[in-house]
């Protein structure tokens, strides 16, 4: 059986158990931030009821280790995309994140630390168990059942490919949310000038009802009515516009658009 001294001082021994991250609940439960996957060096400290300073003299120690596990720190526009992911409110420049392996690797390097020790005592049980088990025939193996190890392996594949899926598109999407951006303002823009337009024609229609126009127009005798037409004919551009009056029957304006051969 692998004893406690052996386990401080090996790290094969060490990443050779690191996938049995159910051993921390055992003894305690791990507070995980928002995203459910990682907890900062506050809460490591605070688990293992150790000071801040002590977790960050491991790291300090072993921190390729400690990487492997998966310990990193963010900071940037990293930093940014991990607090808009998880809903982490922090003012912080950089953050250091523990995944549940990486506080597991702490355990098992944490000398001073009652809990630690517990841990690591939960973690040679579990390993000894596991190795004295019988082996069973594997002609008569019944299925092997994926509820151990299920929410395990769901942490792993969410730390490993959704969240580093998700930074990625976030820090892809800045430049189009600018544009996106830019093209709400041309609509509103757009929007504001149609709103301008649509008042003036109201204003207008208001300025000279069609009741009010209609009713002058009906009041009008022929030749003013010739007149009226010649006058709106000369305001839209036509030139050389003659008046002919008849006086039988009125006769339509007749002239040249300045701008085309037909008479208008």
């Amino acid at each position: 059986m692998i004893n406690e001294t052996a386990l401080l001082e090996s790290k094969a021994l060490r990443c050779g158990v690191l996938d049995r991250t159910d051993v921390l609940d055992r003894v305690k439960t791990l507070s995980l931030l928002p995203d459910g996957l990682h907890v900062t060096t506050a809460m490591v400290a605070t688990y293992f009821q150790v000071g801040v300073k002590a977790i960050r003299s491991l790291v300090l120690d072993h921190r390729a280790e400690l990487e492997a596990s998966g310990y990193r720190v963010l900071a940037g526009t990293q930093l940014g995309s991990f607090k808009e992911l998880s809903g982490m409110q922090s003012h912080t420049a950089s953050l250091a994140l523990f995944p549940r392996r990486a506080v597991l690797n702490i355990a098992m390097l944490l000398r001073d630390s009652e809990v630690a020790r517990q841990v690591r005592v939960y973690l040679l049980d579990a390993e000894y168990a596991a190795r004295t088990q019988p082996v069973e025939n594997p002609a008569h193996k019944a299925p092997v059942s994926l509820d151990d190890h299920i929410d395990e392996r769901i942490t792993n594949i969410l730390g490993k490919t959704v969240v580093p899926l998700f930074n990625t598109l976030i820090a892809s999407s800045g430049e189009q949310r600018r544009e996106l951006i830019e093209l709400r303002q041309d609509i509103e823009n757009v929007e504001r000038k149609l709103c301008w337009h649509h008042q003036r024609v109201r204003s207008l229609e208001e300025e000279a009802p069609r009741d009010q126009l209609g009713a002058t127009i009906s009041a009008m005798t022929w030749q003013a009515f010739e007149h009226h037409v010649a006058e709106l004919l000369r305001r839209d551009g036509c030139t050389n516009v003659v008046v002919r009056q008849a006086r039988k029957r009125p006769e339509v304006a007749k002239g040249r658009c300045g701008f085309g051969p037909p008479p208008c």
